[in-house]
């Protein structure tokens, strides 16, 4: 299922009922400096009087219900995310979007919270192409889970059988390994 990225033209001529995007680093780049996010998070644990369980940032994430600073640590990182999403550059896939939007359900399916990925799809004019987003707060998990993935599917009618998700990262292969959805990587080329 993990294969490298076909010549764009090539996804369409595959059979596939509905096409599910990761948003950052494959729709668009988010403007986020993610140590800053990080230093932030930190600095939530800090002033709870915890102390941080790592350094790194999705470990943070994942841990701060167990110290009972889970909305202040997901509110942190989702400032960042949708000021990065207000200044997000848009990437060439986000073009090809548009055209499949006009064949086949379309979702976006990310780590980032909700709320940026709407920004994001505003900003760049594409929020109209797209059926569905599930971002990292929209469900109870986030990817590599295969929940979000598995609901972006389900609300758009289709099965993982007959889904393609596309993405720029090993967590959106892992999360399409997982789902047992067809996967392809973004064409850097």
């Amino acid at each position: 299922m993990d294969e490298k990225a076909p010549e764009t033209a090539e996804i369409f001529d595959e059979e596939y009922e509905a096409i599910v995007y990761d948003l950052d680093g494959t729709l668009v780049y988010l403007n986020v400096d993610w140590n800053a996010v990080a230093s932030d998070v930190l600095a939530v644990y800090r002033d709870e009087g915890v102390e941080p369980p790592s350094t790194e940032l999705w470990t943070l994430l994942g841990r701060a219900s167990a110290y009972d600073v889970r909305d202040r640590v997901e509110e942190a990182i989702a400032a960042h995310e949708r000021e990065g999403a207000r200044t997000s550059q848009r990437l060439a896939l986000a073009d090809e979007l548009r055209s499949v939007s006009d064949s086949m359900p379309v979702a976006v399916c990310s780590l980032n919270c909700e709320a940026a990925c709407e920004i994001a799809l505003e900003t760049h004019a594409l929020r109209e192409h797209v059926d569905v987003i599930v971002g990292r707060d929209t469900v109870d998990t986030y990817k590599p889970d295969p929940k979000p993935l598995l609901t972006a599917i389900d609300r758009l009618g289709g099965s993982p059988a007959t889904t393609l998700f596309v993405g720029d990262s090993e967590r959106d292969a892992t999360t399409a390994d997982r789902a047992s959805v067809s996967f392809r990587w973004v064409d850097r080329s």
